[in-house]
């Protein structure tokens, strides 16, 4: 790929992030330094020797978009590329109203994030309050009915956070999204916490294996930059 290429998708990765804005207004934000976070394990993920990195990033829930293209992803290289499992590495990134994928039901439930991002629950017409998207379809035990790659009862159909992790896909959480969500969060639910007890509250329910970086679009730079990833954006 050209200089030019690499920086146009740069580019569009960057622009992507900072023109998907919150209907909220714009608040100032707690700003993490290196100390604050995983920055290691980043760093590990960035410089991931894998052949293929791909990182799919999402902003809206979009129908979990985000999930179905990296789902998809894996099965077009493995199935359609040969390229083994172990040589794949996709990261989906996530801020905006697609960062709550990332939390568990504790939070779901007890900031009422359903009716925030306007998502309801299929089992009660009601806004969600549960994560929706993290179960697997084959349950705890990961057990399917079929290992055809092809049938909706096979690990390969199924685009669950908890699916895709099985799988090996990591997942980021904007720390920056977090703190405008906590903002929103407590002007709906008519909260006296303060905003950071709220954001320390989110994180500390962040799904197995998530990674909460300071910036996503920092982030998305860095992988790409750095790590040499390709980008897809799923809205």
């Amino acid at each position: 790929m050209s200089e030019f290429s690499r920086r146009t998708l740069l580019g569009s990765a960057v622009a992507v992030a900072a023109t998907n804005l919150w209907t909220e207004p714009v608040h100032a934000q707690y700003v993490w330094q290196k100390a604050d976070w995983q920055a290691a394990e980043f760093e590990a993920l960035t410089r991931s020797s894998r052949r293929i990195k791909l990182v799919v990033h999402g902003f809206g829930i979009n129908d979990a978009r985000v999930l179905k293209n990296a789902k998809n992803a894996l099965n077009g290289l493995h199935f359609g590329s040969n390229v083994a499992n172990d040589q794949v590495q996709v990261v989906c990134a996530l801020n905006g109203p697609a960062n709550m994928m990332n939390y568990t039901d504790y939070v779901w439930e007890k900031y009422r994030v359903g009716a925030w991002i306007k998502e309801n629950d299929p089992k009660t017409g009601e806004p969600a309050v549960r994560n929706l998207f993290y179960p697997a379809k084959g349950g705890a035990a990961m057990h399917y009915a079929s290992d055809d790659p092809s049938s909706e009862e096979s690990l390969y159909q199924d685009y669950s956070v908890q699916a895709l992790t099985s799988r090996g896909v990591r997942f980021l959480s904007c720390h920056s999204s977090t703190e405008e969500a906590a903002r929103a969060l407590i002007k709906m639910n008519n909260l006296s916490a303060q905003p950071e007890d709220v954001v320390k509250d989110i994180h500390a329910h962040a799904q197995p294996g998530v990674i909460i970086v300071p910036a996503l679009s920092a982030a998305l730079a860095q992988l790409q930059s750095d790590g040499r990833y390709g980008y897809m954006s799923a809205g």
